[in-house]
């Protein structure tokens, strides 16, 4: 299937003044630590997307053969620019119609299935791109985080599962939470074998940014929203074949 979508014209909201640069340097910066806590460095790890740009920096660090997968010319030439010494690969093409017939020990697909037009297409085609005993990592949007919660009972929002001007300007597509992203991991065949919150958020961010101590604040807010994944900002899941 071949995604008919302009990619280039979302690649405005990856630029670092964008209106939600603060939040996404927090929380680019911390889930790939996560996920490397977790595997075996020197590995070979294909990554789906450039997004910020964060990313690719940790996991080609960490790998023996980094491979990062877009389909925005805009992006991958921004990310290009900004950081010449990168010593990955990169592959212009979109997900769907992307093609290797080397296997990788892992694959990330970081803040990339609310975005598809078809998960399931997504998750069934790169599982056969895994190792037999390779390991998929899957971060997303949680519909049903604390502050969207709070949101939906103040009546900021009329639907936990309806998407923002933000999630519109940066080409979402779907609300996920806890269960409906399990529940398109299994259905692909993937067993879930870990779980995990990323950045547990009481307050909104103006609030946040000027309580005393914000950086300190926001370390404990990550720290504290690992073992909360359905209360949290985004989810991070593992998984593994059948």
């Amino acid at each position: 299937m071949t995604s008919t979508r302009d990619l280039d014209s979302e690649a405005s909201e990856y630029q670092d003044d964008a209106n939600t640069s603060f939040e996404n340097e927090l929380i680019l910066n911390w889930y790939p630590k996560r996920i490397l806590n977790r595997i075996e460095k020197g590995k070979s790890i294909l990554e789906l997307g450039i997004g910020h740009g964060y990313t690719p920096l940790w996991f080609n660090e960490a790998s023996s053969r980094h491979v990062v997968i877009d389909g925005s010319k805009a992006v991958i030439d921004q990310f290009k620019k900004k950081n010449p010494s990168y010593g990955g690969d990169i592959v212009f093409s979109y997900f769907e119609e992307f093609e290797t017939e080397d296997p990788f020990d892992y694959i990330v697909m970081g803040f990339v299935l609310e975005h598809v037009d078809d998960p399931h297409i997504v998750l069934n085609r790169f599982k056969k791109f895994l190792k037999p005993d390779g390991r998929l990592y899957v971060a997303v949007p949680n519909g049903k985080s604390l502050n969207r919660r709070l949101g939906l009972a103040m009546g900021m929002i009329d639907d936990i599962y309806s998407l923002n001007q933000n999630d519109l300007a940066l080409g979402h597509k779907r609300q996920y939470c806890l269960d409906t992203l399990r529940l398109d991991i299994e259905a692909a065949g993937l067993e879930v074998t870990h779980t995990e919150g990323i950045y547990l958020k009481p307050f909104p961010l103006h609030i946040l940014q000027n309580i005393e101590s914000p950086e300190q604040n926001f370390q404990a807010l990550m720290e504290v929203g690992i073992d909360f994944p359905e209360l949290c900002v985004a989810l991070l899941l593992e998984a593994k074949t059948k």
